[in-house]
């Protein structure tokens, strides 16, 4: 029986969708195009060079990185917030843009959420932080972004405990943020498919969250800080390839893709008790280890400068922060970035019947197509051809295909294919979609929109022993293109 505080709870949130502008659903309808290019949204991105994360939230004040979900919102209390400071902090350290973890795991909100979730609006301090920050920052020029988590431990937003309700719940706060608080150019989300978290893109569903936010704001970048199981060579559920250093992640030196990478100032994201007086990275690290290469690899870097509990940054980090600025100048626009297709959907050809040229011992071609990139399949030896062909169970559209080629280790170093070919069934024999020479560590490319049940890739090797980690065969609309 539903009780008088779920039926309150129920009418706000109804409340919070309803909130949306005229014309806008919560439950955008797939392959609406607006907005800028793509390519021109990320190349903004990447020019962009150096942003400044700040992380406050409950675990501030808890001396944690994830905040107790337990602990009363009252405990949330900035005595001195200070939005203006981050950013002077910002411009000092010649940043163009910042981040702000609206939302981080334990699922308190910085701002006056209309939702059932504790926020700013149950606070010791009832500030709300998320309107102070773009505020400050849109005044001083900086671009804005938003950190948001999906764990959400206050919500018991888990793996194995996603509900219908709660990704209405997720829905209506992002459309709070994304309609309340003017043009955010980069949504940063979080607890997404982690070890950590283990919350899947299906329990999610990514391509829903990620047409909710193209429709509310088709120009503001998604991306994914956990999607490192992914290859590094490929778009896969992110407008910009993410690499978390202090989780190990780094760019490669011949990255290509659009991309950033964030580390701290202190040794952990949030702000604990003695920071003020503990070693910090070096300008030196920051500048010429992480910054001056990584910008020469397409990637911008976002440095984490926690905010303390009064709701400001620490004199040590904002002396290192000036340091930063001193020693590096923003060098303008960036090398151009080539246009790379961006994987939104669930691939079609997961799971499904799969067959193969030739059966190794212990090998099958269903290594090829279980979602699992460190896994592959490899013909014969000594073939100079070989094919895989999956079945998709009945006629299906598509217009992306994609291959990957399991590089890795000191056995797979270069590519073993020297050209490849992409076909469908079309009732009475095989027609060709794609082809090409030597392929890329990851090759994903956007085909004329048909329909087929089978779709085979066919490879030559240019040594003994190619292999096949993952085929991919997408159904993608293209939210980023202009009407």
């Amino acid at each position: 029986m539903k009780t008088r505080r779920d039926l309150f709870r129920v009418a706000t949130e109804a409340a919070a969708l309803a909130a949306l502008p005229a014309g806008v659903s919560a439950t955008p309808a797939p392959g609406l195009p607006h907005g800028k290019p793509l390519l021109e949204l990320q190349q903004a991105f990447v020019d962009l060079r150096f942003g400044l994360f700040v992380h406050l939230n409950m675990a501030t004040f808890q001396d944690r990185e994830w905040g107790d979900p337990a602990a009363p919102a009252a405990m949330f209390n900035p005595t001195a917030l200070d939005t203006d400071q981050w950013a002077e902090a910002a411009l000092s350290a010649n940043m163009t843009w910042g981040c702000l973890t609206a939302k981080h795991h334990d699922g308190f909100c910085l701002w006056p959420t209309a939702t059932r979730s504790d926020s700013v609006r149950h606070a010791g301090r009832k500030t709300d932080v998320v309107r102070a920050y773009v505020d400050s920052f849109s005044k001083y020029g900086l671009k804005v972004a938003l950190h948001f988590s999906m764990l959400d431990m206050r919500q018991d937003i888990r793996h194995f405990d996603v509900t219908p309700d709660k990704v209405a719940l997720i829905k209506a706060q992002l459309t709070e943020l994304l309609t309340g608080y003017g043009d955010i150019d980069v949504l940063i989300l979080d607890g997404w498919i982690a070890h950590w978290s283990r919350i899947t893109y299906e329990e999610i569903p990514f391509h829903d969250i990620y047409a909710l936010v193209k429709r509310l704001q088709p120009n503001c970048l998604v991306t994914d800080l956990n999607a490192g199981q992914f290859p590094t060579g490929g778009l896969y559920y992110t407008d910009v390839k993410a690499f978390e250093q202090n989780a190990g992640q780094v760019a490669p030196k011949d990255n290509v893709l659009p991309g950033y990478a964030c580390a701290t100032l202190t040794e952990d994201w949030f702000w604990k008790t003695g920071d003020e007086t503990r070693p910090l990275k070096s300008v030196d690290q920051v500048v010429n280890e992480w910054l001056v290469p990584l910008n020469a690899r397409h990637c911008n870097l976002i440095l984490n400068a926690p905010s303390n509990r009064e709701g400001r940054i620490a004199p040590n980090l904002v002396a290192r922060l000036k340091e930063i600025g001193a020693a590096w100048r923003h060098a303008g626009p960036a090398e151009k970035v080539a246009e790379h297709v961006v994987i939104t959907t669930p691939n079609l050809a997961t799971a499904k019947p799969i067959k193969a040229s030739s059966y190794p011992d212990t090998i099958g071609p269903d290594e090829a197509n279980d979602g699992d990139f460190k896994s592959f399949w490899q013909p014969d030896d000594g073939a100079a051809s070989a094919w895989i062909e999956v079945d998709l169970k009945r006629e299906t559209a598509f217009n992306v295909v994609a291959f990957v080629e399991p590089f890795g280790g000191d056995d797979y170093k270069h590519s073993r294919i020297k050209a490849y070919r992409f076909q469908r069934w079309d009732g009475g024999g095989w027609a060709d979609l794609a082809e090409g020479g030597v392929p890329s560590p990851v090759t994903i490319q956007r085909v004329a929109r048909t329909s087929a049940r089978r779709v085979r890739l066919l490879i030559e090797a240019s040594e003994n022993g190619p292999g096949v980690a993952e085929i991919g065969v997408y159904n993608e609309p293209a939210y980023w293109r202009a009407v």
